[in-house]
């Protein structure tokens, strides 16, 4: 299957899933809620991504969803937040970033997924792992688990949009100059990466522009994200920072305990010299690397 027909049956996956979850929103009867309402509809879009996702037996399917979402979700809080008043300079600049960070990441997996023939190396040992359970752990781990984590997340942009804060503040400026500066930060890491896989020699490991200040520099661009929305939210309501920061504490906790361990895992599998480049070069938040050692 060529990658456009791929990304047209990924395209009408979501298509499908959306518009149930924007049919939900617009005639289903409300709760009192606008986050519960805004979960249903996630929890709805979850579910028809992952029956596509076992239709082409590719649970590839579900990776644009991490990007995909957030906007929609800031569109109808938005929207939603008409009808309470919240109109205000921060939700503007925090819309700005989550349609910045969106547009690169999906960008960024349309350039990159070569079609339905690739899955995410990650995906196969949890199912295979999970026996007769293997349906459950597709859907719970690989589907389900991610979006509760990305919309807990996306709390804080709730917050903003869907509640009156504070006057806009130094805070504001901050969360936005590190919300932009985070994609432009991926961005620049996967050019680069890019760069280097078409020269690379075989087993050689990436240790030259920002991935020598960090080995997962896109990953720190994308906790880097996630932290900025808390940030907007914080300035907007200063006395509720403590639960305002726990999506972004999942989120930081998910990179670090899951992500970075399976992919450093797979590199020590793959290039005999990445134990070197994990003694020298930080995990994730980026700093000069320490000097190689003397032969």
């Amino acid at each position: 299957m060529s990658k456009a027909t791929s990304l047209a049956r990924v395209g009408l996956v979501y298509l499908v899933a959306f518009g149930a979850a924007i049919a939900y929103l617009a005639w289903a009867p409300r709760t009192d809620h606008l986050w519960l309402d805004a979960l249903i509809a996630d929890v709805i879009a979850t579910v028809l991504v992952f029956v596509g996702s076992r239709i082409h037996r590719n649970s590839s399917c579900y990776d644009p969803y991490w990007s995909v979402l957030p906007p929609v979700l800031v569109v109808f809080w938005a929207v939603a937040a008409d009808a309470t008043g919240v109109d205000d300079g921060r939700s503007m600049l925090l819309t700005v970033v989550v349609f910045v960070w969106a547009i690169r990441l999906t960008g960024n997996w349309i350039h990159d997924w070569p079609g339905m023939h690739h899955e995410d190396f990650r995906y196969a040992p949890l199912r295979d792992g999970a026996g007769r359970l293997e349906l459950v752990v597709d859907f719970v781990a690989i589907h389900l688990v991610p979006t509760l984590i990305v919309f807990a997340a996306l709390i804080p942009a709730y917050a903003v949009l869907a509640r009156p804060g504070e006057p806009l503040g130094w805070l504001d400026i901050v969360a936005f100059l590190v919300g932009i500066a985070a994609p432009i930060l991926q961005f620049v890491a996967d050019a680069q990466m890019r760069r280097f896989i078409e020269v690379r020699q075989p087993g050689q490991a990436m240790e030259s522009g920002l991935w020598s200040w960090s080995r997962h520099p896109n990953y720190f661009g994308e906790v880097s994200f996630w932290w900025a929305l808390a940030l907007f939210a914080i300035a907007g309501s200063p006395e509720d920072w403590w639960w305002l920061v726990l999506g972004a504490v999942a989120m930081t906790l998910m990179f670090q305990f899951a992500s970075i361990p399976m992919m450093e895992k797979r590199s020590l599998e793959r290039r005999p010299g990445y134990q070197d480049v994990i003694g020298r070069i930080p995990r994730l938040v980026p700093r000069p690397p320490k000097r190689r050692a003397a032969a």
